[in-house]
């Protein structure tokens, strides 16, 4: 009796092969942003954001066509302060939603977003700005003060940021490849300075489609 086989040989290349088959198909030419307006086109009501509100007490919410038009008007801004192709950018602002249109402006301007932790010591963050060479630097009023200094030209979102924007201009569009970067990601590093890890869209769609 034990030398009778268990499975058939169909079932053994099914628990062997197909079930162990680790690999993911996923979209390797498109960018982050790209899928994101994907989704708003199929879905522009459907709520795309929600943040809850300390100041309120209540939540936040940006449906999909509301997100998809913030991000626009902003990445319409960055390109007339010259973002294009794999300009970096910092973002040091606190959790809100202006935070997620701020990514996805940079990213549809052709950019490269590098997230500043506010709460960052000024010499960690001097050293990010310093090693990036941002020529732009998102962030909001109230942490100004707190920036360490820097050559980088300031944006603030909370305050009227897209008012010289004109409607008709908005949504400028740039073609940019799976293959450029999305998104810088500083670690400790080993000497003690944060070392910059380079992450293309391409590798971002990797390690969101579920496996």
């Amino acid at each position: 009796m034990r030398d009778l086989p268990l499975l058939t040989a169909t079932e053994k290349h099914q628990l062997l092969v197909e079930w162990n088959d680790s690999k993911v198909d996923y979209p390797k030419d498109k960018c982050v942003h790209q899928l994101f307006e994907d989704q708003a086109e199929r879905t522009p009501e459907a709520i795309a954001v929600i943040l809850p509100s300390l100041e309120r007490g209540s939540e936040e919410r940006l449906t999909y066509e509301e997100l998809n038009r913030r991000a626009n008007l902003l990445a319409t801004q960055l390109q007339q302060m010259g973002v294009g192709a794999e300009t970096f950018v910092a973002i040091c602002m606190e959790r809100s939603l202006e935070t997620i249109v701020a990514i996805l402006g940079i990213l549809k301007a052709g950019g490269v977003y590098v997230p500043l932790d506010p709460a960052y010591p000024q010499e960690r963050l001097t050293w990010m700005l310093e090693d990036s060479s941002a020529p732009v630097l998102i962030t909001q009023s109230h942490l100004i003060e707190k920036l360490p200094s820097h050559r980088a030209r300031l944006l603030c979102l909370d305050a009227n940021w897209g008012a010289e924007v004109r409607e008709n201009r908005i949504a400028t569009n740039c073609y940019v490849p799976s293959s450029n970067l999305a998104y810088i990601n500083y670690t400790s590093g080993s000497t003690g300075r944060p070392k910059g890890v380079a992450i293309p869209h391409r590798g971002v769609m990797r390690l969101s489609t579920p496996s």
